[in-house]
């Protein structure tokens, strides 16, 4: 519970074993005791003590360790709120904690990038973020500008003093070092893409080319159902791998040939789809047989993609081979598997690093964005700084450059939320989970 009277409600509830009066109860300790209703115990917990403005929220709040199970834990809820406690919306406590100044904007979006991280990568970066490091970065920008904003206000406010060409040589410079910053941030996001959401890869090929096999070799799991009957997979299974601490999202598809009903029809439609949305296509074909019209169609989905053809079962007799022209057609990258026995994986996974060169993807000394809604706002200030640059050039009035560089300077209020609307801020808390 977090808010003015989360003690108070608590004080209803809650029976320490050694009573004290809450003035007494210093913050960040913890308090043995029962949670009770009408004199009846109703579990044996432990309550953490959180006093304003040292806390999450800056707010006072109180934790209450029960014993799991979803029965106390829904009764103890229903009691808080019996006792005047309201049920929080989602990402409330981040919110509050946003709203009442401990964090920016950028950094309450960072938890939910925490939380919801799917690599070690991406969680440090969440992290970082958190820590304040992109926001100090922005700050850093914002501080060059309004350096500058202080000239332009005295040359605007005492026109008498011929400062304009000082001035304009000032915001010229200015302007040259906040693209080149700005610029380098939004390239990150390149990387910070990689991280936070990974290579969309689709598995594509014939039915029992190996498609299921090769994505429980990779998961070293029996993720997917893997028979001697073709069309098993009637639609896209997901899951997810790290490879060199970016998550690999695998897609295993329908195999692709004339469908023999309408749901695998459906299905195969699915996996054209899929691999058209795709970073990366794996296709996967079974290299004791020759190629087919089938074989020809998938070829053809693979042009102008990134690619990899995996040939399978190469511990049988195999009819293909990496030579063979009619593969290099879809793709140059051509490797041998044995999907069944786990052999050619590792060199697939460095054949995947090389080509989106993971290895280079480093983010312990640099910032990198990873989130949508920060690099656009980016993209937007170093667009209203290109525009800036043509008023000076034009040799523009100082008070008309000086509207331009307000919007850069709103630009990036909008990303650490010093500038920003009460729809923007619900849109974001509305994708936290609860009791965040």
């Amino acid at each position: 519970m977090s808010g003015e009277n989360s003690f108070k409600v608590l004080e209803k509830i809650f029976k320490p074993k050694t009573k004290q009066k809450i003035e007494e109860i210093k913050g960040y300790t913890i308090k043995y005791g029962n949670i009770e209703e009408n004199g009846q115990i109703i579990d044996e917990v432990l309550v953490s003590y959180f006093k304003a403005p040292k806390s999450y929220t800056t707010e006072n709040m109180c934790e209450i360790n029960s014993h799991g199970g979803n029965i106390l834990v829904k009764k103890i809820l229903e009691l808080c709120l019996k006792n005047g406690a309201e049920l929080a919306e989602p990402g409330e406590f981040t919110k509050r904690a946003f709203l009442n100044g401990r964090i920016d904007l950028l950094q309450a979006e960072s938890v939910i990038d925490v939380i919801h991280a799917k690599s070690e990568k991406e969680a440090k970066e969440g992290i970082k973020q958190l820590e304040g490091v992109l926001s100090k970065k922005i700050r850093e920008i914002k501080q060059s500008i309004l350096d500058v904003m202080v000239n332009i206000e005295v040359a605007i406010d005492y026109p008498e003093y011929d400062v304009d060409d000082v001035t304009n040589q000032q915001i010229t410079t200015m302007l040259e070092h906040v693209q080149e910053k700005l610029e380098k941030l939004e390239k990150s996001f390149d990387n910070g893409k990689l991280i936070k959401e990974g290579i969309k890869t689709a598995i594509i090929g014939k039915p029992n080319a190996g498609k299921s096999s090769l994505l429980n070799a990779i998961l070293k799991e029996e993720r997917a159902i893997v028979t001697e009957y073709e069309g098993t997979t009637r639609d896209t299974i997901e899951e997810f791998v790290n490879i060199n601490g970016i998550p690999l999202k695998l897609i295993d598809t329908a195999g692709i040939r004339a469908a023999k009903d309408e749901v695998e029809k459906i299905g195969i439609e699915k996996s054209k789809e899929m691999a058209k949305e795709a970073d990366l296509i794996i296709a996967i074909f079974d290299s004791t047989k020759d190629l087919t019209e089938e074989d020809t169609e998938i070829l053809k989905l693979m042009k102008n993609k990134k690619s990899i053809i995996l040939l399978n079962k190469i511990d049988l007799t195999p009819v293909l081979d990496e030579n063979d022209t009619r593969l290099k057609e879809g793709s140059s990258t051509i490797l041998k598997i044995s999907a069944l026995n786990q052999d050619g994986i590792e060199e697939l996974y460095q054949k995947i690093t090389e080509m989106f060169q993971l290895n280079e993807i480093e983010i312990d000394n640099e910032v990198v964005i990873t989130n949508l809604r920060h690099k656009n706002l980016i993209s937007k200030a170093i667009e209203n700084v290109k525009k800036t640059k043509e008023t000076v050039e034009q040799k523009m009035p100082l008070d008309i450059i000086s509207v331009f560089i307000k919007d850069i300077l709103e630009d990036l209020g909008n990303i650490t939320g010093e500038i920003v609307t009460e729809d923007i801020i619900n849109e974001i808390f509305a994708k936290f989970c609860l009791g965040k």
